[in-house]
């Protein structure tokens, strides 16, 4: 299984981007897809995952109502839409994939190299 992020880049303050995430090689037992955001220094943090078969969604709370998970099962591409992106959104972010949904870095087997966001004035 292979994972590939994009759409990251540099935004100001309340703007918005929509990451991309596009699987190869997933299969049906590979379900669960999440992203998370790493800041140097600090621990992997959980945003949100997905249920690939039917379109279940889970956020951590600092992210509900800001950012969307979703997925395009014809391009096998999952999303995150984030709004109102703040200074202290800067971070890598990735895609990760694995049997099940997880709230844990742990529960995933497969993980893109990352895509750079960046908020800034």
């Amino acid at each position: 299984v292979r994972l590939e992020e994009s759409g990251g880049g540099l935004v100001r303050p309340g703007d918005s981007l929509r990451l991309s995430c596009v699987t190869s090689g997933r299969t049906l037992s590979t379900d669960g897809l999440a992203w998370f955001r790493h800041v140097s220094g600090k621990e992997r943090e959980f945003i949100a995952c997905i249920w690939w078969r039917d379109g279940r969604t889970y956020y951590a709370d600092p992210w509900k109502g800001r950012f969307t998970i979703s997925r395009d099962n014809e391009k096998n591409t999952a999303y995150l839409q984030m709004n109102s992106l703040k200074p202290d959104d800067t971070a890598v972010y990735y895609c990760a994939a694995g049997a099940y949904v997880s709230y844990y870095a742990s529960g995933y087997d497969y993980w893109g190299q990352g895509t750079q966001v960046t908020v800034s004035s």
